[in-house]
C-alpha cells in the first residue's frame, strides 16, 4: 500500500511539472541541400535553454510530425537551419492550420533557405536568402528595444558570422530587429550563377511580424557552432521564442 502511495505521488508530481511548464516547442531540423555542422550545438544550447526557461522542448527531423495531432501539442515551431523542401503538400497544410490557430513560427538563419515554392512560407518568413559571402566579424545594431530580449543587447556590437543578402520583403507587417553594417564587413559574393553586392545602407537580420493568424520571428544568427555558446545569441532566441509561443513580453 505504501508503495503504492508512493507511485501515485510520484505520478501526480510529473504530471503537475509537465502541466505547469510555460509552453512547448517543437524544433525542426530537417535538411534537403545543405546541411548545417551547427545543427547539433543549436539543439544542445536550446535544450539547455528550455530547462533554464522552463518550458518544454521536443527535436524532430521526421516530418511526418506535421499532421493536426502531433501539432496540437505545441505552441510554437522552431526551424532550425531548415533547408530545401522539407514538408510534403499535406504537411504544409497541417502546419499552415497549426500557425493561424494562434500560434508561433521561429526561423533560424537558414530557415530562410527553405521552401522557396511554397508561397505561404516565404511570407511567413517575410524575406528570402539570396547570397552570402564568406563567414566575417561585423557590426550589428539593434533597431528595436520593445521587442523581448534586446533589452540585454548593446545598442551596438561585433559579431562573427554568415551574413546573408536577402531580397525583398515578402510581407508588409516586417519590424525589424537587428541590422548590420555592411561598412564593418566585405558583402559582395560570386558564386558564379548567383552574385550579390549586399543590400547597402539598411541590411536588416532580423525581425518579427503578426502574420495570418500567428506570430513569426526570424533571424540570420546561428550559422556557426561556435556561436551558440554566446549568451548574446541565446537571449535574442529566447526573447523571440517566448514572444512566439506565448505572444508576451512586448514592452
Amino acid at each position: 500500500m505504501k508503495r503504492q502511495i508512493t507511485l501515485l505521488i510520484s505520478t501526480l508530481l510529473l504530471t503537475f511539472s509537465i502541466q505547469a511548464s510555460q509552453f512547448k516547442v517543437m524544433v525542426f531540423s530537417k535538411t534537403d541541400g545543405w546541411h548545417h555542422q551547427s545543427i547539433n550545438a543549436g539543439v544542445t544550447a536550446l535544450e539547455k535553454m528550455a530547462k533554464r526557461h522552463f518550458f518544454e522542448l521536443e527535436w524532430q527531423e521526421d516530418a511526418s510530425h506535421f499532421n493536426d495531432k502531433k501539432l496540437a501539442e505545441f505552441d510554437a515551431v522552431i526551424f532550425l537551419n531548415t533547408t530545401g523542401n522539407i514538408l510534403n503538400d499535406e504537411q504544409q497544410a497541417a502546419f499552415e492550420k497549426f500557425y493561424k490557430s494562434g500560434k508561433g513560427f521561429v526561423g533560424i538563419h537558414s530557415a530562410s533557405d527553405t521552401e522557396y515554392d511554397w508561397d505561404w512560407y516565404t511570407k511567413l518568413v517575410g524575406r528570402m536568402f539570396v547570397i552570402h559571402p564568406t563567414n566575417q566579424t561585423a557590426r550589428l545594431q539593434v533597431l528595436d528595444r520593445k521587442f523581448p530580449g534586446t533589452d540585454t543587447l548593446p545598442d551596438s556590437f561585433l559579431w562573427t558570422d554568415e551574413w546573408y543578402q536577402f531580397g525583398p520583403e515578402l510581407s508588409k507587417n516586417l519590424h525589424y530587429i537587428l541590422s548590420v553594417d555592411e561598412s564593418t564587413y566585405e558583402p559582395k559574393a560570386d558564386w558564379g550563377r548567383v552574385k550579390g553586392d549586399g543590400m547597402g545602407d539598411f541590411h536588416p537580420i532580423s525581425w518579427y511580424q503578426n502574420y495570418d493568424g500567428g506570430r513569426s520571428f526570424y533571424t540570420n544568427l546561428g550559422h556557426m557552432r561556435e556561436g551558440w555558446e554566446d549568451a548574446l545569441l541565446l537571449k535574442h532566441l529566447y526573447g523571440g521564442i517566448y514572444w512566439a509561443a506565448t505572444g508576451k513580453g512586448m514592452q
